[in-house]
């Protein structure tokens, strides 16, 4: 079992579950703060560690139509106003070097999205931060490759550096989980599973040669039973992206968990993890 290491109060590794939560992208300022005090209500009533996650900009959404964010500056102030309203630690997307140390000041988190794991210059600038930095596995990398994106943070002087599965390319348009995965990257490195994005069904709305609806499908039905077979499988913490409206929701909402399942969601990933412990 990798080494365990601390965000504010929260332990990552070590055997205690920990859970990061919160919509795909800031909305606006209001729905964020929203969002981000409703899940921590229901995060702290089952005493279960919790880290707010919201990007201030997507860089990588199907069409150039899609909605991206507030951007830099804004989506920044508006994490600052969470991390001191809520009281959690705060945690978004990178995907330039250059906005590194601007995105540090503000989160407590630097996540590297999963089409940038293999980034050198990414990965190296947020290790140089000191923040704790996320690393999700490319829908393209093997398990065991992801150690040398692990190698590159430590090695820049970034020791608070875990991994986030989030399931691999199958075909076209399709995602698969192998559970194998989340032991294989536990023999270097804390863990967790992201279990709405590996219900994703990439640019599903341009299947079969058509423009669809240029965006991403989901099936959200299997949440529950993804995240607790991760559970089961020992991971150190769990990624659900949550919105309270995921028809409305402007990036990811064909594959984000509803806030109102997200008590029962958490009292059945505790009761797995409770069982194992």
């Amino acid at each position: 079992m990798p080494e365990s290491f601390s965000i504010g109060q929260i332990q990552v590794g070590g055997g205690r579950l920990f859970l990061i939560a919160g919509p795909c992208v800031i909305e606006s300022e209001t729905h964020t703060l929203k969002m981000a005090e409703s899940v921590a209500a229901i995060a702290d009533s089952r005493k279960l560690p919790f880290v707010f996650k919201a990007s201030y900009d997507k860089a990588n959404r199907t069409s150039l139509r899609s909605f991206r964010g507030l951007g830099l500056e804004e989506g920044l102030s508006i994490l600052r106003k969470v991390s001191r309203a809520v009281g959690v630690p705060v945690l978004t997307d990178v995907h330039e070097a250059a906005d590194v140390p601007r995105a540090a000041e503000a989160v407590d988190v630097l996540q590297i999205p999963a089409f940038l794991c293999r980034q050198t210059d990414l990965l190296v600038a947020a290790a140089k931060t000191g923040r704790a930095v996320n690393v999700k596995k490319g829908q393209f990398a093997s398990p065991w490759d992801m150690r040398h994106a692990i190698d590159k943070v430590r090695e820049a002087g970034g020791q608070r550096v875990f991994l986030t599965e989030r399931g691999a390319s199958f075909g076209y348009n399709n995602l698969v989980v192998d559970m194998r995965s989340l032991a294989v990257m536990r023999e270097f490195a804390p863990v967790v599973f992201d279990a709405t994005h590996s219900v994703q069904l990439p640019s599903a709305g341009a299947a079969n040669g058509h423009e669809g609806a240029q965006q991403s499908g989901g099936q959200p039905e299997f949440i529950p039973l993804l995240a607790r077979a991760a559970v089961a499988a020992g991971v150190d913490g769990v990624f659900l992206e949550v919105h309270d409206n995921p028809r409305e929701a402007k990036s990811d909402g064909a594959s984000a968990l509803d806030l109102k399942l997200l008590p029962e969601v958490l009292d059945q990933l505790i009761a797995v993890h409770q069982a194992l412990n």
